[in-house]
């Protein structure tokens, strides 16, 4: 009669073990792909929540800082009650496949966009993270230097005055 109890609760444990694994969910489709604006310090930097994906969290958290300011330069990040920063800072149509091999470089791991990205403003456990088997997805708060960014960019001859 025991052996009957514990091979019954061994069989039960497998089965319940299997139907868990079987019903994992993945939160890839809660992660948005643009970033969001969350407070203007006026300096002419803006703090932003931005996402990214790669093989490991640091490679996410890399290509977070990377979204966060080619938004920042192509697309624009909407700030409320202020047109000026909501803009782009690059008009020009086709502007990244112009400057290709200037943004190639200026984006490559370790390039000279981490001048114009940092995360001191961020609080200790924001950064939200999932991992999906072959890749981390991590959403982070991030500060983009825009005033510096466009200095640079004008000393660079990508911006025109």
């Amino acid at each position: 009669m025991r052996r009957l109890t514990i091979i019954i609760a061994m069989v039960g444990s497998m089965m319940m073990a299997i139907s868990c694994h079987c019903h994992t969910h993945s939160t890839q489709a809660s992660y948005p792909t643009e970033c969001e604006y969350l407070n203007n310090d006026l300096d002419g930097s803006i703090t932003l929540r931005a996402y990214g994906q790669g093989r490991n969290r640091g490679d996410a958290l890399a290509q977070a800082r990377k979204n966060a300011v080619k938004q920042v330069i192509f697309e624009g990040i909407y700030v409320p009650n202020n047109d000026a920063l909501s803009r782009p800072l690059v008009y020009e149509v086709n502007a990244y496949t112009k400057y290709e091999d200037f943004f190639n470089a200026f984006f490559r791991d370790g390039g000279d966009y981490t001048m114009f990205v940092h995360g001191r403003d961020k609080r200790i456990q924001t950064n939200e993270k999932s991992w999906s088997g072959t890749q981390a997805k991590i959403s982070t708060t991030v500060t983009v230097e825009r005033a510096l960014l466009k200095q640079y960019l004008k000393e660079q001859n990508i911006i025109k005055e």
